[in-house]
C-alpha cells in the first residue's frame, strides 16, 4: 500500500499509525495499530475518533491484513468485529461495506479500495469547505461542538474544514469553541487545531452557549454528524441538541456539515438511530495524559450517552459534499439516492 498521511492517520513503511486523541493536547504520541483487537480498543478508547476517520482507519487495517497473507474468511471476521466497535458511526459501515464488495477479488483490490476511501475523504472536505464557506456572512463569530477538523477526517475536516476556509477566506472573526463534556473534545481537540490553523477563537462551558446567542456574540452555529436519518434527523457528539433548540430560540442559522456516507437512507427518522452508551466514569471524572481524576461518589449512577439525536425542523441547511440542502431537498435527495438503479 503507499504512502498515506494525514493529521491524525498515517500509512508508512508497512505501518498503520494513528495519533492517540486521547492524550492531545499535552502529548502527540503515535501508536502502532497491526491488529482488529487493537482498532477496536482504539476506537472504544476515543485514541481513534470521528465517524469519517474511524471508517478509513478500519479500511486501511483491512487492507494491510490482506497484504499481510490473511484469507477472505479470516478479513471478513475481522471487518464484523470492526463493524460493532461504534455502532452510530454510519461511516464506518459504509466504508467496512466498500470494503466487503472487492474482498472477494484479493488483497490488491482491498488494498486500492482503502486508497481511493483516504482520497475521496481528502477531497469530498474541500468540497464541504467551499461549499460551507459560502453560507456564512463577512467577518462571522461561529460556534462549533465537539471536534470536526482534521483529526475526524483525512482531510481538512467537515465543519471545522468550513471554518478553516472562511477563515482563509477572510470572511471568518472568531470562534466560539464548545468544551464539550464530558470527554472534553472541544477544549482538548479543537482547541488544538484552531491554535494549528491560527485562528482566533475562545473555548466556553456547553452550557455558556445560550448567553453568547442572547447576547447576539454568533453568526452561525456549525456542527458535524455521525449519522443523517433519511427525513434529515441527525445524530451528533452529545450536547448538540441543546445548541439547536438555541439557535432556534435566537433565530441563529444552524448547519450540520457531513460527508454524503453519514446518511443512513435505510434509517427513517432520529428514533431509529442506536446511541452509544458509554462509562460512568467518564462524567463521574476525567483522565488524559496527566491521570485520572475523581469527583463524584464511588456510588452514584450516572447516565451518559455518547450522542444525542437533533431533528431536522431545529436545521437550517445540511452542508454535504454534494452541495447544500434544505428540509425539502435533503429528503428528497436522500430518497431518490437509495433507489436502485
Amino acid at each position: 500500500m503507499k504512502t498515506l498521511i494525514s493529521t491524525a492517520l498515517r500509512y508508512q513503511n508497512n505501518r498503520l499509525e494513528l495519533l492517540d486523541q486521547h492524550q492531545l493536547p499535552d502529548c502527540e504520541r503515535w501508536l502502532h495499530c497491526d491488529s482488529v483487537e487493537a482498532m477496536v480498543a482504539m476506537i472504544r478508547k476515543l485514541q481513534i475518533r470521528g465517524a469519517p476517520l474511524i471508517g478509513i482507519g478500519a479500511a486501511l487495517l483491512l487492507a494491510h491484513l490482506a497484504e499481510q497473507g490473511w484469507s477472505e474468511a479470516q478479513l471478513r471476521e475481522a471487518a464484523a468485529t470492526l463493524r460493532d466497535a461504534r455502532p452510530t458511526a454510519v461511516n464506518l459501515m459504509n466504508c467496512l461495506d466498500r470494503m466487503l464488495a472487492v474482498m472477494d477479488q484479493g488483497a490488491e483490490a482491498l488494498v486500492a479500495c482503502a486508497e481511493n476511501l483516504f482520497e475521496e475523504d481528502v477531497a469530498l472536505c474541500q468540497r464541504m469547505s467551499e461549499f460551507g464557506a459560502e453560507l456564512l456572512p463577512q467577518d462571522a463569530r461561529v460556534l462549533t461542538h465537539c471536534n470536526t477538523g482534521s483529526l475526524a477526517t483525512a482531510g481538512a475536516g467537515t465543519a471545522i474544514g468550513v471554518i478553516a476556509e472562511a477563515f482563509r477566506r477572510g470572511r471568518l472573526s472568531h470562534v466560539w469553541v464548545d468544551e464539550t463534556r464530558p470527554l472534553l473534545q472541544g477544549g482538548r481537540l479543537t482547541a488544538w487545531e484552531m491554535c494549528r490553523l491560527g485562528i482566533p477563537h475562545q473555548i466556553q462551558c456547553d452550557s455558556m452557549a445560550a448567553i453568547l446567542m442572547r447576547d447576539g456574540q454568533v453568526d452561525a452555529v456549525l456542527v458535524g454528524s455521525d449519522r443523517i436519518a433519511a427525513n434529515g434527523d441527525f445524530a451528533n457528539k452529545v450536547g448538540t441538541y441543546n445548541l439547536a433548540v438555541n439557535a432556534h430560540f435566537h433565530n441563529i442559522p444552524f448547519y450540520v456539515v457531513a460527508p454524503w456516507t453519514t446518511v443512513d437512507p435505510h434509517c427513517p427518522n432520529g428514533d431509529a438511530i442506536p446511541i452509544e452508551q458509554r462509562s460512568a466514569e467518564e462524567i463521574k471524572g476525567v483522565s488524559g495524559s496527566f491521570g485520572e481524576v475523581r469527583w463524584s461518589p464511588v456510588e452514584s449512577e450516572a447516565f451518559n450517552p455518547a450522542f444525542d439525536v437533533t431533528p431536522a425542523d431545529l436545521v437550517t441547511g445540511w452542508v454535504l459534499d454534494t452541495g447544500v440542502y434544505d428540509r425539502d431537498d435533503i429528503v428528497a435527495a436522500i430518497a431518490a439516492k437509495s433507489q436502485p438503479a
